[in-house]
């Protein structure tokens, strides 16, 4: 999920890492072994005066199958949820707004699963997963095609995937 904020002008930052959990400072093995509650997600920082929330719903929405529940692609289990993390009462509401939205349009059949929570303490992934877009360019490419990601998405979204 770094890369489709990453490009976005207006979004400062994007930091790969982990929230929703009960176990402080957690690493990647202990989260991707599930049972910490934590979902591995992205903080973004940007400047409101170039893009707006809703815009960073939309690329979300865009770029996740909202459909499934406690899996993205070929990962499983519960710390591969879709979630929005929000911060206060607005984010909420515009969350909620974004998902109704999207249930009204029906794009796809199944129901949308995605939860709308709180943000809780974020902690950042360790260094080697910053940027692993950029730092292994080869490896994420044959996880977007070998997991079905691209597929799939298209398969959702159609020409809007990914955007």
């Amino acid at each position: 999920m770094e890369a489709p904020f990453d490009s976005q002008p207006g979004v400062v930052s994007v930091t790969p890492g982990y929230t929703g959990g009960s176990v402080k400072n957690p690493t990647y093995e202990q989260v991707s072994a599930g049972g910490t509650g934590h979902a591995e997600s992205v903080q973004i920082v940007y400047d409101p005066v170039i893009i707006n929330y809703d815009k960073l719903l939309g690329i979300f929405w865009h770029n996740i199958d909202p459909t499934v529940t406690d899996r993205q692609f070929c990962d499983r289990g519960h710390q591969y949820r879709s979630a929005i993390f929000y911060h206060g009462e607005a984010q909420r509401k515009m969350a909620e707004e974004s998902k109704a939205a999207l249930e009204k349009a029906k794009p796809f059949k199944e129901p949308i699963v995605t939860e709308i929570s709180p943000a809780s303490q974020f902690y950042p992934a360790e260094e080697y997963h910053q940027h692993y877009y950029k730092k292994n360019p080869l490896r994420y490419k044959y996880y977007r095609t070998s997991c079905g990601r691209d597929r799939r998405l298209k398969d959702l979204w159609g020409n809007a995937a990914g955007h």
